[in-house]
């Protein structure tokens, strides 16, 4: 657990006391169903903003006469003192510190995870509002400094990455000439472009990677430079339903998590590649080709179908594109083409001739 500079939260505390009659009104009720149970989200669409929870969503009950919703219910009871607790003494503790401190009684951290995101949905703020932090997988380099909440000063402009910061609301002072930053989905093609001085060829840049399905923080800290800085934002995603879906998370968000779309979207975000179209432009061999699983066929026709895309045109023709040749390809099928051609050619003349959608 780290001491934060700041107080406590208010309106953390004036939240909870708006939700405490009804639970304690359902605890006394015998057959009752209090209206704090886990969420299933109800979400709409809006250009500005991405996937968004509406006012008028329908829950997950929780009945007192159920075993299994009893001891749902006391996790929640259990895990709400802990965060009125960490709110009171002005701490953070991580997803995993809350786990250790009753794993046997959790069972696992999924459980946790789904409880500290149901709470937050329940009183509609921020995960780090609870002071409960997630520790981050993402990583970061390039033109960028920033001073951390402890005051330790961070340079990304160095050989190796930087991990992307557990608490990203509190850092501070951020500094860049950076024209752009690059979203990388995989950490493999990230450590590459490092590898080949990426930043250093195109510099002033910033290179983010979620390593996949971003967690938190990292999203957190794309919209954190979106709303310091104002630079374009790319992605470099495999071309394939996976990508797709991972490059949408960064620009629409999820399900899961759009009651905090405001604060976790980024809708000028753009796919710079790599792009379906790019494989019969590009001659990339065919070899290097892997033809469509049923699940990405399915996960396409999902995509296809979900609102944003009708705002989106040529994404739409690019996943058509795709769907009609029912062959996907990885971002290292650009190396068949030569060892260095994603840094060396690809990125550059992308970026310099403005081949993004």
């Amino acid at each position: 657990m780290a001491f934060a500079p700041r107080g406590p939260e208010a309106s953390f505390f004036q939240v909870l006391d708006r939700h405490r009659a009804s639970l304690l009104a359902a605890l006394r009720k015998g057959g009752g169903e209090p209206s704090g149970g886990g969420t299933h989200l109800a979400s709409r669409f809006e250009d500005s903003v991405g996937l968004h929870m509406v006012s008028h969503c329908t829950t997950r009950k929780i009945k007192s006469d159920s075993p299994k919703s009893v001891k749902n219910f006391a996790l929640i009871l259990k895990i709400l003192s802990m965060i009125y607790k960490l709110v009171q003494s002005n701490t953070y503790a991580t997803k995993r510190d809350i786990y250790y401190t009753d794993s046997q009684l959790f069972g696992n951290q999924t459980v946790v995870d789904n409880i500290i995101n149901d709470i937050s949905c329940m009183l509609k703020v921020p995960r780090r509002s609870l002071h409960i932090l997630s520790t981050s997988k993402g990583l970061i380099a390039g033109n960028l400094r920033y001073v951390e909440e402890d005051g330790t000063k961070v340079n990304c402009a160095c050989a190796t990455a930087v991990a992307v910061p557990s608490n990203i609301q509190g850092i501070r002072n951020l500094i860049t000439d950076a024209k752009f930053l690059l979203i990388v989905e995989k950490d493999a093609t990230f450590q590459r472009l490092l590898d080949d001085n990426f930043c250093t060829k195109m510099s002033p840049c910033i290179m983010v990677t979620g390593k996949g399905v971003p967690d938190l923080n990292t999203r957190l800290l794309v919209k954190k430079l979106w709303d310091t800085f104002h630079i374009p934002i790319f992605t470099l995603v495999d071309a394939d339903p996976h990508g797709i879906e991972i490059m949408c998370i960064y620009k629409y968000g999820s399900m899961a998590m759009s009651f905090e779309a405001h604060n976790l979207t980024v809708p000028a975000i753009r796919w710079l590649g790599l792009l379906p179209s790019d494989i019969r432009r590009l001659n990339i061999p065919k070899g290097t080709l892997i033809p469509l699983t049923k699940q990405d066929q399915m996960k396409l026709d999902s995509i296809l179908k979900r609102p944003y895309i009708t705002c989106q045109p040529f994404w739409r023709k690019e996943m058509e594109i795709m769907a009609d040749s029912k062959m996907k390809a990885e971002i290292q099928a650009l190396t068949f083409l030569s060892s260095d051609y994603l840094s060396r050619v690809y990125l550059p003349n992308k970026l310099k001739f403005g081949g993004w959608i």
